[in-house]
Order: structure tokens, then C-alpha cells, then sequence
């Protein structure tokens, strides 16, 4: 079963037992569920959301948290001695998906 589903205003394409690295949620460990699931498919049939499905959440549990490669941002002005270097890591939370569930009415 797929999942497209919505975490921290980003869009992930996810199945049971991925391993994905989403925005830092505010969450450090534990179980999460989130319910703004935009695609819900599997083998047979598939129900898009409009704008999300209803009674469809996926659950997932928290790895940790991890930074990415430093990015540099480099300024400079030609002919002016203007130069400014300034670095950047932004922080992940691992994720990994357990469950996409979609319970019947």
C-alpha cells in the first residue's frame, strides 16, 4: 500500500517499512500518527483526497534526529572587498513508517 501524506507542509510518497527523513518535528521520540494523507493506494483501487482522505492516517515511529551536509552561502562584490561567508545544517527527524491504515465506515 502507498501513502502520499502531508508532514510539516511537505509532500512524501511513502510505504510500509520506508525510512524517511523529514523537517525537524517537534516530537523527540516515540510513535507519531499523521492524518493529512492526500493518496491512499494499493493493488486494487485508488482514493485521492480532496483535499485529504478521510479516516486514512499513517503511523510511523521516530528513529532521532540527524544534520545534513553543511551548506555554504558565499557573497562577494567584485571590486568592493566585499565578502561574506556564512554556513548552514539544517536538522532531520528519521522517520519510519509502520503502518497506512484507512479504517471503514
Amino acid at each position: 500500500m502507498l501513502a502520499i501524506v502531508e508532514i510539516a507542509k511537505k509532500q512524501y510518497l511513502v510505504k510500509k517499512g520506508d525510512q524517511i527523513k523529514v523537517e525537524r518535528l517537534k516530537e523527540k521520540k516515540g510513535k507519531i500518527s499523521f492524518d493529512k494523507v492526500l493518496l491512499l493506494s494499493d493493488d486494487k483501487k485508488t482514493e485521492v483526497g480532496a483535499p485529504y482522505v478521510e479516516k486514512a492516517h499513517v503511523e510511523a515511529e521516530i528513529q532521532g534526529e540527524a544534520k545534513a551536509k553543511k551548506v555554504v552561502i558565499f557573497k562577494a562584490k567584485r571590486r568592493k572587498k566585499y565578502r561574506r561567508k556564512q554556513g548552514h545544517r539544517q536538522i532531520y527527524t528519521n522517520l519510519a513508517i509502520t503502518r497506512i491504515a484507512l479504517a471503514s465506515s
